[in-house]
């Protein structure tokens, strides 16, 4: 499975109800299930990002799913990132000439 970083920002209406943001995490990683996506870390931050969550995907379109139908509910904006292990680079660095 690939793994992926979502850099999470707050909408407005998510701010509005900030108080809740824990168990709506907790109704993300339920969500992600739904489209083959485990969340295997989640992280409230300081910065640009209010969070940055980790997650696995077997493939682009399973993640992509996921965040569109998450941002869907208004209450966050993501970035996400596809994350390379030191194994999964040195693989792609075995293809340099």
């Amino acid at each position: 499975m690939a793994t992926y970083f979502a850099l999470v920002t707050f909408t407005d209406q998510g701010l509005r109800s900030v108080k809740d943001t824990v168990k709506r995490a907790d109704a993300a990683k339920e969500l992600a299930s739904r489209f083959g996506v485990q969340m295997t870390g989640i992280h409230w931050t300081l910065g640009a990002c209010d969070l940055v969550v980790q997650c696995e995907a077997q493939d682009e379109a399973s993640i992509i799913a996921f965040n569109l139908a998450l941002c869907s509910a208004g209450n966050v904006r993501t970035q996400s990132l596809r994350a390379f292990s030191r194994d999964e680079m040195a693989a792609v660095l075995g293809k340099l000439p």
